[in-house]
């Protein structure tokens, strides 16, 4: 059966906050995200530290790269993320260098398609060697209702990259977002904001795998 990733992701926190919520949920997750104001209120340095107390765990370091890719790359990379996050709207040439550090390093870039709305786009990044996107229904359409989860979804469809998923998801809006087949849900506040952070991650994680047996039995 496949496996899909629950992506905790660490915003508008403290780094003292950052530490209890990533205690709170250490089993229930898979992959910890430093968000990017997380990155720039407390630097790199805190993905080191991060790495050093959970060595274990995937880490993505959302750097939100538009340019400078092999600086930035490599600094997420030194510092132990094992994946970095890089703009689609960026030049294809900080793309290509983001991924070249990449594979140096043995590690991943996610492209965040934030604005994305041209097929056209998915099919160039697909061409640079790209192989893991992230939807990104940022904060602004949240509000606006600007776009959905299947518009969002229909961007990728037939790219053959692995899909993560982000932007207001929680235990109502899951089942409409797991419909698509996601490879990652990167989850904030629904985990983060709550009184009891490791059932709110069990919650969501044992629906993603009802989700999925249900999918592989209707595969059979």
């Amino acid at each position: 059966m496949r496996i899909l990733n629950l992506q905790l992701a660490l915003d508008r926190m403290t780094k003292e906050e950052c530490f209890q919520a990533l205690e709170d949920t250490k089993g229930a997750i898979d992959w910890i995200e430093i968000g990017t104001g997380v990155i720039k209120e407390y630097g790199v340095s805190l993905i080191r530290e991060i790495k050093k107390a959970f060595p274990d765990q995937t880490l993505v370091a959302d750097m939100k790269t538009c340019d400078a890719g092999k600086h930035e790359a490599a600094q997420a990379f030194e510092a132990g993320a094992d994946i970095t996050t890089v703009m689609a709207f960026s030049a294809d040439q900080t793309i290509k260098d983001t991924l070249e550090v990449a594979r140096r390093y043995e590690r991943r870039v996610m492209i965040d398609l934030l604005g994305v709305q041209e097929e056209q786009r998915i099919k160039e990044l697909c061409a640079l060697g790209v192989d893991l996107v992230s939807l990104h229904f940022g904060k602004d359409m949240q509000a606006s209702g600007e776009i959905q989860s299947d518009d969002l979804f229909s961007l990728v469809q037939g790219s053959h990259v692995e899909v993560a998923v982000a932007g207001g998801i929680n235990p109502g809006t899951l089942p409409s977002i797991l419909k698509n087949n996601p490879d990652t849900l990167i989850v904030g506040s629904a985990i983060t904001k709550q009184n009891d952070r490791r059932s709110a991650a069990l919650q969501m994680k044992g629906m993603m795998m009802d989700h999925e047996a249900d999918h592989s039995n209707r595969q059979r």
